[in-house]
């Protein structure tokens, strides 16, 4: 709930005290505060379908309020899809900034991109949610299509580093062979991130994981 300033105190006058008043969210504030709602209800285990209704009374205001920041609650979770995209993006290309020139480099690459995934999924499980399509279930069908894409682009980050790793390794069939192996990252991955949201989170993504990409890479 917003903080409420202080009223004035009575003036020498003996004038009645200024009323309270709301502080005004800055430009912007509104709808981060909105998003942050939704990503923290999402956290809760076992949670059913978020209503408009049940994140205003979390928020203190009312349904209204919502829509003028956010035009339907599609537009509150593609809020939380662009917030995926951009953070998971931006590390991917941290990490792939650098192209591996040896098979081993090539495959730690696609293991650092797999690990940073699951790890982001760990801090942020409101998150996870969304990413293995729990929280859309009876949302607008553009949302999961959307996520979808994410692990599409997250697959074609893979292939292009196993790719340089399989023709370092001298593969007859380099282009298939990074396909294969990217697709079997990506489904562990995605598998992962299902085993922590059906377990009510208590299932790490990152249990065993070095142990695991191991074995695979």
């Amino acid at each position: 709930m917003p903080d409420v300033e202080p009223s004035s105190p009575t003036d020498p006058a003996g004038s009645e005290p200024a009323a309270a008043v709301r502080k005004r969210p800055k430009p912007g504030e509104r709808r981060v505060q909105i998003l942050q709602a939704l990503a923290t209800m999402l956290e809760q285990p076992g949670a059913e379908r978020i209503t408009t209704a049940a994140l205003a009374a979390r928020l203190d205001v009312s349904e209204a309020a919502l829509y003028r920041h956010f035009a339907s609650k599609a537009q509150m979770f593609e809020g939380l899809i662009e917030f995926i995209e951009q953070t998971v993006f931006t590390l991917v290309n941290q990490i792939t900034e650098r192209p591996s020139t040896d098979a081993e480099g090539g495959a730690r690459q696609a293991g650092r991109v797999v690990a940073m995934l699951l790890q982001f999924a760990e801090k942020n499980p409101g998150m996870t949610r969304v990413m293995v399509g729990d929280a859309l279930v009876f949302e607008n069908e553009r949302l999961q299509q959307r996520m979808n894409q994410f692990f599409d682009r997250i697959e074609s980050t893979l292939r292009q580093s196993l790719r340089g790793a399989a023709e370092s390794d001298g593969s007859q069939t380099p282009t298939v062979d990074a396909q294969v192996r990217a697709s079997v990252l990506t489904a562990f991955a995605v598998g992962r991130l299902q085993r922590f949201a059906r377990s009510g989170f208590r299932r790490a993504p990152s249990e065993h994981l070095e142990a695991s990409l191991a074995r695979m890479l």
